[in-house]
């Protein structure tokens, strides 16, 4: 890939990132726990419809999160191209992903955040399965091996 573009694109997604990287540590802090509950507004629980009650920094990620870059409505697409059905696919996929995968890292966080909105159990599923957590952590992971690589290679041609 041409250094110029890829220079532009890693500031791009760091960028784009920055304001999610306070997550992480609440992400894995809270990996395997239920981040919500159900709340029907009565001690005996009758007679009521309950709705999700989530933690606040859940809700803060996933409402700034829906408004990021990030956000691809066609992330069933990916799933299909990709072969993913359960967690531990998305797990597999992340652990591989490289800079060419970033489309699909945004898939899999759109699937949890977007996807939560009809199906209020995928944001609690995506703390539970880590995957919030570990595609944040992949994302860091590739601007940094980018940021790396790119001053490395103007030092050497400053030389």
């Amino acid at each position: 890939m041409n250094q110029e573009y890829m220079r532009e694109l890693s500031r791009q997604y760091k960028e784009a990132l920055a304001p999610f990287l306070r997550y992480l540590p609440w992400f894995e802090e809270h990996a395997g726990m239920r981040t919500g509950s159900a709340y029907n507004g009565r001690q005996d629980g009758n007679n009521t419809m309950s709705f999700p009650v989530y933690d606040s920094t859940l809700l803060s990620f996933v409402k700034e999160a829906g408004k990021s870059s990030f956000m691809n409505r066609n992330y069933a697409y990916i799933y299909t191209r990709k072969h993913m059905r359960t967690p531990e696919d998305e797990r597999r996929v992340i652990k591989v992903a490289t800079i060419q995968e970033w489309d699909v890292l945004c898939g899999i966080l759109s699937k949890y955040v977007l996807g939560g909105n009809a199906k209020a159990y995928l944001w609690t599923q995506a703390v539970q399965e880590n995957i919030f957590f570990l595609v944040l952590e992949k994302m860091q992971e590739i601007v940094e091996y980018w940021d790396r690589r790119l001053e490395r290679e103007e030092r050497i041609r400053g030389r």
